[in-house]
């Protein structure tokens, strides 16, 4: 596993508007909500934001173009400082948005070197570093590491974990308690997915929170349960139950 160590020497009341969204996790953990229009349809994604004492962790970037500056100045009226670092957790729009944006304030952006190639193949924009494997960053006193567990939404797709408070980033990969099916198929891989979310449960026991990339975010692990459920009824050609595999 690598390591990136930093040195670097909103928001009014929590509430929303029409396209920005907060919900609190915790004193330096909150989750920020924008949202897109797509067949008269409005979709919310889920990005993190972590306040260290060095700046603002973001994970994920605002889906909505109109947020990507109301966003920082948000974060900069409630906790008076500025993002420093972002990560994308997959090449979707939904997460990576605006890259380009953060990269022109001077923010470092980061994804995984699959991200960025696949941001490149697809003209999108693309984060200013690049990690590969398994990565551990120090922010000050917060620590954090992104884990591949194999290809499923996307074949690049990672999560992010935070262990001092055990809450879980799951980005696309991870579907809510709430969801129908696995949404967008578009780029997934339905034979690895069940596997990558055995490999997750497995890897993260005794999580608390975890953040799915849309719809609502639930305690311990019954999202990644449920995501496992949907991605083996999916591989064999049946539909989930979605009242028994809440159970």
């Amino acid at each position: 596993m690598r390591a990136f160590l930093f040195s670097l020497a909103c928001f009014f009341s929590i509430g929303s508007n029409a396209q920005l969204d907060f919900k609190k996790i915790s004193d330096s953990s909150y989750v920020f909500s924008t949202y897109h229009t797509f067949d008269s349809v409005r979709y919310s994604a889920h990005g993190f934001l972590k306040i260290t004492d060095l700046g603002v962790v973001m994970i994920d970037t605002p889906w909505d173009s109109l947020q990507f500056q109301p966003l920082l100045d948000s974060i900069k009226v409630k906790f008076h400082q500025s993002v420093i670092l972002v990560v994308s957790t997959h090449w979707h729009e939904d997460r990576t948005a605006g890259l380009d944006y953060y990269n022109q304030k001077g923010i470092s952006t980061y994804s995984t070197y699959a991200t960025k190639n696949l941001c490149v193949e697809n003209h999108l924009p693309q984060a200013k570093y690049t990690f590969e494997g398994d990565t551990t960053f120090r922010i000050g006193n917060t620590i954090f590491e992104t884990y591949y567990p194999g290809a499923g939404h996307s074949s690049d797709n990672i999560v992010v974990y935070f262990p001092k408070e055990k809450i879980l980033v799951g980005g696309c990969f991870v579907k809510s308690i709430e969801a129908k099916d696995l949404g967008n198929l578009s780029d997934a891989n339905i034979g690895m997915w069940p596997i990558a979310a055995k490999n997750l449960i497995k890897k993260y026991p005794k999580v608390k929170t975890v953040i799915p990339g849309h719809q609502k975010i639930s305690s311990g692990k019954k999202a990644l349960k449920y995501t496992l459920k949907l991605t083996k009824a999916k591989y064999k050609g049946r539909k989930l139950d979605k009242k028994k595999a809440k159970h």
